[in-house]
């Protein structure tokens, strides 16, 4: 499931914080919420284990409201179960029949259902029973959407964490997997989307009415649950014999294959990696008007608005989204956290898997950059929000567990044991895992024990610091050059806040060391507060990188001069570039800064350190700047260019008018299309409004040039 906020699994981040460099403050302290207060959760009991749902529900959108008849089957896990309590709410039960017809007594409060069983039942002995009932508009569980301007008149299910029960009765906790059949009617014109394999679509002309029967022959839990019924098109591809289709709005069927014409080749890449075949008998993606994505069991409900012409999928690709909710098939869907406490389990492996695609698809560099993303992501949340444990049994309700915690953090955790253990024995620790524990729910010590399995070590010291503890190390590190020793000292501190159980972290570290002619990698462990290190150099070193490969979790305060600055922009890998181009900017009286950062500006192979040398130079205010702005309009990356307009922009300089109407008529990106109509209301001149009038008609992903061109045009009125 993608998170409902702005999320850097859904969509590209424009902005590369290089939190590598922040100024050093403990974590806690700019915190709004104290996590340890939220109130305790323990995994839910039961009485008895549902094996299979049959649902038949009719649907009036119109109306918005439902009749419903569903028939649970279940076995008891008691000596002696008299009653069976269903969770039930916003909608009426009507009547109860045992499996024979006969009316069952039952009580409804607004949250459940207890139904008084025919006779009582043995442990192990089965049993069925058919609630019947009606509701209208719930709201939750079950959306009955209007038509709008986005999106036509629709009903889909939002049945993630607990939500389920809102539109049948059933046991609503994810620790029970059963199979269930979906028999769904709707006005004819309708097309139903849910769970497992079509058995049947039949019409009814005499009734304007069809009827989808849709059966999910495998186990999985409730709340992967899914309906939608609306004016779809469904367009059709498959992964070899597997079918794999999109459900989308009338209006998108243009866009399918710019936003998921990948999916096949995910599959294929998922199979492969997690050593464990797609699990299920098709895979649906159906377009629904919410925040972002949630997968269920072979159907992924997907926000609308990820859908991308041609035009807009170099900028605006939704290969992180649609790659993560695939993910989930495996982790989450096959394999399922058995209580909200263990969400990592779903969602720091759907993220750490998009993560994966993202770097398999566009290269090492791409990768990097997507995974320091998730380490700023998680950085922000735990200096601006809170720290926690990834593993918590702490939560008032199970939302607060889908944060940057469990997604990006939880993501950079399996990075990290990766890089302890090893690729091979990483990934065959994966596919044990799903081997082992398919359809059923697990938690963190599951996947422990199969890491003990595949690997032969005891890591729970480091699932220990990084589940079960808060927070992460931030590290204060020098380094100096000893000429007459020929040695290198690096002195590394932990500082970080260590109240709430923070603790000192134990953690393997690699050291580059660049001298001339030569570069070694050194392998440390730190273990204490306070260590020193001394590495043996012929030569006084021209970098030295703490974590050279980006595999840690942490803050870092390291201060460098100028010319081993100046050496990395140029020389290291493209975190190092950024975090080199990030820093220089301290050296702002001198000239050869400005010139290093314009040279890397136009020089530099990777987007990203290109834009960071950029906005480097934009904060030297140096008076080349405008000149290497210009030129850098013209860059071969839309998001350099549109960093270069932001940069002109603020510079309010009116005469650049006709240069940003140039920009905007003859550029391929939305994105730039949109930054140069923000730099013509910042410039502020009110001969442009024809203009932005005739540009907010164009169309754009998201409407992001008429949003950006009404903006404009609200800056001109106000001067």
């Amino acid at each position: 499931m993608s998170m409902k906020k702005p999320s850097l699994i859904a969509f590209p981040v424009a902005t590369l914080v290089l939190t590598l460099i922040l100024a050093l403050s403990p974590p806690s302290s700019a915190q709004t919420v104290d996590w340890s207060k939220k109130t305790l959760q323990s995994e839910r009991s039961r009485s008895y284990d549902a094996l299979h749902y049959l649902i038949k529900i009719k649907l009036d959108l119109d109306q918005k409201a439902f009749e419903g008849a569903t028939t649970i089957t279940a076995s008891s896990l008691r000596e002696n179960l008299e009653i069976c309590v269903l969770d039930a709410e916003e909608f009426t039960v009507t009547s109860v029949f045992s499996a024979d017809g006969r009316p069952l007594t039952f009580a409804q409060t607004a949250t459940a259902l207890t139904v008084h069983l025919p006779r009582p039942f043995k442990f192990g002995e089965e049993f069925s029973f058919t609630c019947f009932y009606n509701g209208l508009d719930p709201k939750i569980g079950l959306r009955f959407m209007p038509e709008t301007a986005d999106n036509p008149q629709l009903v889909f299910s939002d049945s993630f964490p607990e939500n389920v029960h809102h539109w049948f009765p059933c046991y609503d906790y994810p620790n029970d997997k059963v199979t269930d059949e979906i028999i769904a009617t709707v006005k004819s014109g309708l097309k139903v989307a849910a769970n497992g394999r079509l058995v049947s679509a039949n019409e009814e002309k005499s009734t304007g009415t069809v009827t989808y029967h849709w059966s999910q022959d495998l186990p999985h839990s409730t709340y992967l649950i899914f309906l939608a019924a609306g004016p779809y098109v469904v367009v059709r591809d498959s992964y070899k014999t597997l079918p794999v289709n999109y459900w989308v709005y009338p209006r998108d069927e243009a866009k399918v294959k710019p936003t998921y014409g990948k999916t096949p080749k995910m599959i294929e890449f998922f199979n492969r990696i997690f050593g464990y075949d797609y699990p299920w008998q098709k895979y649906d993606q159906v377009s629904v008007p919410s925040g972002g994505g949630a997968e269920s069991t072979s159907a992924t409900a997907m926000t609308h608005r990820i859908m991308v012409d041609e035009k807009g999928e170099p900028d605006f690709s939704a290969i992180g989204i649609v790659s993560h909710e695939l993910a989930h098939q495996w982790w989450g869907d096959l394999i399922t956290l058995r209580s909200w406490a263990h969400t990592w389990l779903n969602e720091s492996f759907g993220t750490y898997s998009d993560y994966l695609y993202h770097r398999y698809e566009k290269g090492d560099d791409e990768g990097a950059v997507n995974l320091q993303n998730k380490l700023n992501a998680y950085l922000r949340e735990a200096k601006t929000r809170y720290i926690r444990p990834i593993v918590s049994d702490r939560y008032d309700m199970p939302g607060d567990m889908f944060d940057s915690h469990t997604y990006p953090k939880g993501a950079r955790v399996l990075h990290m044991l990766r890089s302890l253990v090893g690729d091979e024995p990483f990934f065959k620790t994966l596919s044990h895992f799903l081997h082992c524990y398919a359809f059923d729910a697990v938690d963190t010590a599951d996947f422990i024990r199969s890491v003990k399995t595949v690997t032969g070590q005891n890591l729970d010291w480091f699932f220990d610091q990084w589940l079960y503890k808060p927070g992460h190390p931030v590290f204060e590190v020098k380094s100096e050059w000893d000429a007459a020793a020929k040695v290198v000292r690096l002195k590394v501190a932990q500082v970080q806040d260590f109240s709430k159980g923070v603790p000192v972290f134990r953690v393997p570290v690699s050291i580059k060391l660049v001298a001339p002619g030569k570069t070694d990698i050194r392998k440390v462990w730190i273990k204490e507060r306070e260590e020193m290190f001394e590495f043996p150099l012929e030569a006084k070193p021209l970098l030295v990188r703490f974590d050279e490969d980006n595999v840690l979790i942490k803050e870092i305060a390291f201060p460098k001069d100028r010319d081993e600055l100046l050496y990395q922009l140029k020389h290291d890998d493209v975190i190092g570039r950024m975090e080199a181009a990030a820093a220089l900017p301290a050296f702002k009286d001198d000239p050869q800064i400005a010139a290093a950062l314009a040279a890397s500006l136009q020089t530099d192979p990777f987007w990203a350190v290109r834009k960071s040398s950029l906005e480097a130079l934009a904060r030297l205010h140096s008076k080349n700047g405008p000149a290497v702005f210009k030129k850098a309009c013209h860059d071969r990356d839309s998001q350099v260019r549109a960093a270069a307009l932001a940069a002109l922009g603020d510079l309010k300089d009116r005469t650049l008018l006709d240069f940003y109407k140039n920009l905007f008529q003859k550029d391929g990106s939305y994105r730039v299309q949109a930054e140069a109509l923000t730099a013509i209301g910042k410039a502020g001149d009110p001969s442009a409004v024809p203009f932005l009038k005739q540009a907010a008609a164009v169309p754009s992903y998201r409407d992001m040039v008429r949003r950006a061109a009404e903006t404009a045009l609200k800056q001109l009125e106000f001067r």
